[in-house]
């Protein structure tokens, strides 16, 4: 299990880390902790930028440390500290695979936001997960560290939606998993007007608040193909065993259907805090501030499927989750550059497939599986070749 420390011998709370913790979800991860100092102590918080609001989380949180701009190397001695029980990965790109490795190789819980960690490093990253759960699992099978997700933790709505639904299921019944998506604010735009669309229509997500990229990756349906890849790593199942539904209510959040034609679903309000707060939890539930859907008010539950003609991006994501780990990071690196340039103006929302198909074709090929390093690596060259308009046709 966890190495379970704590900050004094009479203190049975769980210490945490959280990294990007002046961003979207780290910013609710930290209402998250506020509302249960009974269950955390909060050991360190780190964030790239925005000092003073950094302070105010630390003083509000009573941190032990708080960390301005941390190097990757400051970011793994934080989540490998011996008061530390478990690591919140709050933070976006590629500087967080090594910390979560390190975490997971020292014996810490890990929650993770951030995608790259999977789509790009999965085959690092769970493997170390699974073997923490083996170790659990020799001498306790039914305890619930004997699971490698209660190691390595989604906090990502829909990974948390299948999460749940697999509590208690053996993955031998399960048929297919079903990943559910709003579509977004285009969902009935045509092609030809996809051109033409701005940044500000762009991040007027109809039901979820979000942060700038996660709201412009769901209105391509990028995110929703970085979803599929890290439900590969995360279940290990097949990426023919996963489905994806435009859902546009956003009240279910995923669904599992098992080899007896029965679907379980998880519902709930869109509201980011409560699958944070289960990821910190687990396997306890907690009061939350976030309200149970209404289903009267609700209505009607829509469902329909994706249109990969004018959101091209989910079938470029899967394609590059099945060729492997080399297409996957160079994928998600050109995600962030696509919406970078797009929320700059130098890129078009039709550009953003199209650069994110190029960088597939051009760096997905690499040979054996890539290492720590190769991937940091190859985040840079894809970085540094669509950082301005003029490569690969890509304006």
């Amino acid at each position: 299990m966890s190495s379970l420390s704590s900050p004094d011998p009479g203190d049975a709370r769980r210490g945490v880390a959280l990294l990007g913790a002046a961003g979207s979800i780290g910013g609710q991860a930290v209402e998250v902790l506020a509302a249960h100092p009974e269950l955390f102590h909060v050991v360190a918080l780190a964030t790239r930028s925005n000092g003073a609001l950094l302070q105010e989380q630390a003083e509000r949180l009573s941190a032990e440390v708080a960390l301005l701009a941390p190097s990757e190397a400051d970011l793994v001695d934080v989540a490998t500290r011996d008061d530390v029980d478990l690591v919140v990965v709050a933070t976006g790109g590629i500087v967080s695979l090594r910390p979560v490795v390190a975490a997971l190789q020292a014996g810490k819980v890990v929650a993770t936001a951030n995608k790259e960690t999977l789509v790009a490093g999965g085959h690092l990253v769970m493997p170390e997960a699974r073997r923490s759960a083996a170790a659990v699992g020799e001498k306790r099978p039914d305890d619930a560290y004997a699971s490698p997700l209660a190691w390595l933790r989604p906090i990502d709505s829909e990974h948390s939606a299948l999460w749940q639904c697999l509590v208690g299921e053996s993955m031998a019944t399960v048929d297919a998993l079903i990943l559910t998506a709003s579509g977004g604010p285009f969902l009935d735009v045509a092609r030809d007007q996809l051109a033409l669309v701005t940044a500000d229509e762009a991040l007027k997500h109809p039901t979820w608040s979000m942060g700038a990229k996660i709201t412009i990756d769901s209105a391509t349906l990028a995110n929703k193909g970085l979803e599929v890849i890290e439900a590969h790593w995360l279940y290990d199942v097949e990426y023919d065993a996963i489905e994806v539904v435009i859902h546009p209510q956003s009240v279910v959040h995923s669904a599992v259907r098992f080899v007896d034609g029965s679907l379980k679903a998880q519902m709930g309000t869109p509201d980011m805090r409560l699958p944070i707060q289960y990821a910190m939890t687990y396997p306890d539930r907690r009061s939350s501030p976030a309200a149970a859907p209404d289903l009267i008010s609700t209505g009607r539950l829509d469902f329909r499927r994706p249109d990969t003609e004018r959101f091209p991006a989910l079938r470029i994501a899967r394609e590059a989750g099945i060729a492997g780990p080399w297409a996957s990071a160079a994928l998600i690196a050109a995600d962030d550059v696509a919406v970078e340039r797009f929320l700059a103006g130098s890129l078009d929302f039709l550009g953003i497939p199209r650069l994110l198909e190029d960088a597939v074709e051009r760096f997905g090929s690499g040979s054996g599986e890539p290492d720590i390093d190769a991937l940091i690596a190859l985040d840079a060259d894809v970085r540094a070749t669509y950082a301005n308009g003029s490569i690969g046709g890509i304006a």
